[in-house]
């Protein structure tokens, strides 16, 4: 899949989520999706959700906790 087709599908997630649930929504789907996002920096990450750039940590945490969750057992397919 393409990176563009990743974020569309990231951004329309965290669109639908609650407003509350805004950040978990956007953590769980940088774990989704970390393997395909690996070359994209937390700045491109930013920008094509249009979100702000401090989110670009959040980003970088996620996608460096998602090899341990998968070891652990978690299943991406069904987040």
């Amino acid at each position: 899949m393409r990176t563009s087709d990743i974020l569309t599908r990231i951004r329309r997630a965290i669109e639908k989520s609650p407003r509350n649930g805004y950040v978990a929504e956007l953590h769980v789907q940088a774990i989704k999706y970390a393997e395909e996002l690996e070359g994209v920096t937390g700045r491109e990450f930013c920008e094509a959700l249009g979100i702000g750039p401090s989110f670009g940590t959040e980003f970088a945490k996620m996608r460096k906790i998602a090899p341990r969750l998968k070891a652990a057992g978690l299943d991406v397919d069904r987040l």
